[in-house]
């Protein structure tokens, strides 16, 4: 389920789109982009469904991230509201 993003959040996943868009990246990548508090951006984006996590093949105790598109997010946000508008 993909809920909005504040507006500090937004700004860093808007950084890191820029960046990455369709491709995998790890945390030392997202480092490069967001410079500090990269943990905490990353688990919000999480929190909120804008970012996909799943374990890097060759070293289970990293992760890879993709991040979904704007335009996925919006749309599993508007059918959110119209589940709970129904």
């Amino acid at each position: 389920m993909t809920k909005p993003l504040p507006k500090w959040i937004m700004q860093k996943y808007a950084a890191l789109w820029r960046q990455f868009r369709y491709n995998e990246f790890d945390h030392t990548q997202s480092t490069e982009i967001l410079k500090d508090n990269t943990s905490v951006i990353i688990s919000h984006l999480k929190k909120n469904g804008w970012i996909e996590i799943k374990l890097n093949p060759k070293d289970s105790r990293k992760r890879i991230y993709v991040l979904k598109t704007p335009e996925q997010a919006v749309q599993e946000i508007g059918m959110e509201i119209r589940k709970e508008t129904a």
